[in-house]
């Protein structure tokens, strides 16, 4: 009788969990995988909702907690709880002795799990590589992710050719389309009442969702920048606008502070969630009449609901674009006339029919099928790929 394949996923944020949680379903439901989950960064924080708690509310095991203390959202102190969480991935690898590494994303928590698994010569599977985001140092980690794994799973076509351009395997190298995507039409939604009652909207209002992280390589300091949103949201006081938190990144802390503020100040109807969760969010969603921010989601899942999204700034810039995207740098005159068009019945209607990139079916099935029959010796003896041959050393 041939042993389960332990097959171990990490997950660092609530966002991050929300896309990974299908492909851990159908990994969990396979009798010839073993499902391992390491759980780490703002899942463990109280500050960021202590969203461990949705993990195991979806009736998952956390089989190992790595602590990635943050105490502030300077350099300094991330750099810090890198060094620290990889010596407790350390640990983890150590004791859980995993047959293979599930990794989706570019969060610097990443780099303390890449560190470690290389010395355990661990075969690492990287969901959504290949992608661009200009705008924010994410984008470094992400190909610095890409050339430590040894099995690709992109979201698009173009980002699966680019992949390949980085000297990986064209073997190795899955076009499944997002997860994020995936787990929406996989999804039981809430209802309009319930949502409505979920996050406390007044009835018969329309609202507006609003995600706005630090963009982490922009010289306008990530207050500056919320302000600025905050005060074009004043001019649309017939729209109640749902903020959610940012996350981890440096100047985080000071967006959800200025959100507070301006909420505390009355200046305009809406409420502030640090985290909605998978289930609301994704609902959210499905009634909202706008995203506003600079979330991938505002990329890659809104498409499914035809929903304008108005995205600021350089943070996604480099990812392929849907229709209903509406690109604005982050001043005044540009983000007012970019939440006008968004909200404009014209522009919805213009979007039905449109088509999405990011899309394919069973995403998650068709990586949890490779995950389980792929030969992982063959994986760890990696070599770059010269796209022409001969041109390597």
């Amino acid at each position: 009788m041939t042993s389960k394949r332990k097959t171990c996923v990490v997950t660092a944020t609530r966002a991050e969990y929300g896309l990974l949680a299908g492909l851990m379903r159908a990994i969990k439901s396979d009798s010839d995988l073993q499902l391992q989950i390491i759980a780490t960064g703002t899942h463990l924080s109280p500050e960021h909702g202590l969203t461990r708690s949705e993990i195991e509310n979806d009736g998952f095991v956390i089989d190992k907690m790595v602590p990635m203390p943050v105490l502030d959202d300077t350099p300094t102190a991330i750099g810090r709880a890198i060094g620290t969480a990889t010596s407790g991935f350390a640990d983890a690898l150590a004791e859980l002795t995993p047959d293979v590494l599930v990794l989706l994303g570019d969060r610097f928590e990443l780099l303390a799990v890449i560190s470690a698994a290389v010395m355990f010569k661990v075969p690492l599977a990287h969901i959504h590589g290949g992608e661009v985001t200009r705008g924010a140092v994410d984008d470094s980690i992400r190909h610095a992710v890409t050339k430590m794994s040894h099995l690709h799973f992109t979201s698009t076509e173009v980002y699966r050719r680019r992949v390949i351009q980085m000297g990986e395997d064209p073997a190795r190298v899955i076009n499944a389309g997002a997860l994020g995507v995936a787990n929406i039409k996989q999804r039981d939604l809430m209802s309009e009442e319930a949502v409505r009652d979920a996050l406390g909207v007044p009835g018969g209002m329309p609202y507006g969702l609003v995600t706005y992280h630090p963009a982490t390589l922009e010289k306008q300091h990530p207050v500056e920048q919320i302000q600025c949103l905050l005060t074009v949201l004043t001019k649309f006081q017939n729209i109640f606008w749902v903020f959610t938190g940012a996350n981890a990144d440096p100047g985080g802390r000071a967006i959800n502070q200025a959100i507070d503020e301006h909420l505390l100040s009355k200046k305009q109807p809406g409420c502030f969630h640090m985290s909605l969760g998978a289930q609301r969010y994704l609902s959210a969603l499905q009634y909202a009449v706008a995203a506003i921010g600079n979330s991938s989601s505002g990329i890659i899942e809104t498409p499914v609901f035809k929903l304008p999204t108005v995205n600021i700034g350089s943070r996604q810039d480099g990812r392929v674009r849907c229709a209903n995207v509406v690109d604005t740098a982050c001043e005044l005159n540009g983000l007012k006339r970019a939440i006008a068009k968004a909200l404009d019945p014209q522009f919805k209607r213009q979007l039905v029919g449109s088509e999405n990139p990011y899309e394919k079916s069973d995403t998650a099935g068709s990586i949890k099928q490779i995950l389980k029959t792929c030969r992982l010796d063959m994986l760890v003896n990696k070599r770059f790929h010269d796209a022409v041959p001969g041109s390597g050393a």
